[in-house]
């Protein structure tokens, strides 16, 4: 009888190279694409060696699919996290602001989000049909039931949901207008009050 030997656990190095790897391509890829970079870019970016960088990933494609997918999870969470007994408009402006926050916090995750969805979602399509689409789906449902019971105003719940992805993310994924816009002002707390204001009168019945 024959037994597989267990996988080895990643070494302290390896797991640093690996997580050094991945900030390196997500800075690349927010800032040039994904046809924009290259392997040789990233690796300068992880202070390693292109030979070094292909041990641990065999591919430019294998490090940005990796973290797309570790991204549809965290941008899924809120969306996730609406609560169907909590009162409706304060559900749906918590998660304006936790999308707002997001876009403060992640812009590189945001704009790595949006040049894939941009050039087709070539890499992303099967996350969003098998993730992305059943949840909106049963928000969809859930919204539709507040509205149902007088507890919303009467809006289409996806534009609702394109709306408040539209107003948060816009932050993120056009911050160098905004900054000359803006003066280069931090703008997200004045962003928060107006997109408070703004959803709460649309939600409000």
């Amino acid at each position: 009888m024959t037994t597989t030997a267990p996988a080895r656990k990643p070494t302290r190095i390896q797991q640093r190279n690996r997580r050094a790897i991945l900030e390196a391509g997500l800075e690349v890829f927010s800032r040039q694409g994904f046809r924009g970079a290259t392997l040789d870019q990233i690796a300068t970016e992880a202070g390693l060696s292109k030979p070094n960088l292909l041990y641990y990933f065999p591919s430019k494609e294998a490090i940005h699919v990796t973290l797309l997918t570790q991204l549809m999870t965290t941008w899924l969470d809120p969306l996730r996290d609406l609560d169907p007994e909590g009162e409706p408009v304060e559900e749906l402006l918590r998660y304006v602001h936790r999308k707002l926050e997001m876009s403060r916090v992640f812009p590189r995750e945001s704009r790595l989000f949006a040049n894939e969805i941009v050039q087709g979602a070539p890499r992303m399509a099967p996350h969003l049909e098998a993730e992305l689409k059943p949840l909106v789906d049963e928000t969809v449902a859930l919204i539709e039931s507040w509205i149902a019971e007088g507890r919303l105003a009467r809006v289409d719940p996806r534009h609702l949901i394109f709306s408040i992805w539209a107003t948060t993310q816009h932050y993120a994924d056009f911050d160098t207008q905004i900054g000359v816009l803006m003066d280069g002002r931090d703008v997200h707390k004045d962003a928060a009050a107006f997109l408070d204001m703004l959803f709460r009168r649309l939600l409000t019945p």
